[in-house]
């Protein structure tokens, strides 16, 4: 019996759950990503009141954001077309501007004092790299990892709605609201997503596809 990928399937339950634990702890204790509409001298002392418990929640949603770059090496395996391999690089990009963008809180808000620097670094690293950049990367991966495989239809018709409804979160910064609602459930669809791609990964669903060399493309060592 062919070995399952016990590795991939761990990541694929471990880091949505731990993503949306730390996401909704954030929400109670820092009222996160609302927060975020408020003047930054108010962003600041709230994060001030509550510091320690804001810098464990961002460094788990940070670990849960770094758990995609093995996942997605991992994920590479089943499958060695292109796409997969441009997917590849899809899922590690996602994974590294998102971390960047959420270790900023435990890394650099500490140690601000000025509301000007603040909202520049919020905007630079937190809006376009680890939102914007980070929400195009990952409705592209998501996308291009269903492309490479066989899935069943359901699979893909979830997979491409959840990154279709990630992808509307690069307009939040114009102040369309409904994306930002459609950004929520398209990250609770896509945690759904990937707790079922484990279930099929345990089922033996995605067998690897190794592309398979025409015979005339072959040459004989000998003949060289």
């Amino acid at each position: 019996m062919r070995n399952k990928p016990y590795p991939t399937i761990a990541l694929l339950i471990g880091a949505p759950i731990l993503m949306n634990l730390a996401f909704v702890g954030l929400g109670i204790v820092f009222d996160y990503p609302d927060v975020l509409q408020l003047p930054a001298t108010e962003i600041l002392a709230r994060f001030r009141a509550e510091q320690p418990t804001i810098v464990t929640l961002f460094s788990l949603l940070a670990a849960a954001a770094c758990a995609f770059i093995p996942l997605s090496i991992l994920i590479g395996r089943l499958d060695d077309s292109p796409t997969m391999r441009w997917a590849v690089r899809a899922g590690v990009a996602a994974a590294v501007v998102q971390a960047i963008g959420l270790l900023r809180w435990p890394l650099l808000v500490p140690s601000l004092t000025d509301p000007d620097t603040f909202e520049r670094q919020h905007t630079l690293l937190g809006t376009l790299l680890g939102e914007t950049a980070g929400y195009t990367l990952t409705a592209i991966w998501t996308a291009l990892v269903i492309a490479a495989l066989r899935t069943p239809r359901w699979f893909a018709v979830l997979g491409y709605t959840s990154a279709a409804a990630i992808a509307t979160g690069v307009v939040i910064p114009l102040g369309i609201e409904p994306a930002a609602v459609a950004n929520f459930l398209g990250y609770l669809l896509w945690s759904v997503w990937l707790l079922a791609f484990a279930a099929l990964l345990g089922r033996g669903t995605f067998p690897r596809q190794v592309a398979v060399i025409p015979m005339s493309s072959t040459r004989n060592p000998q003949t060289n």
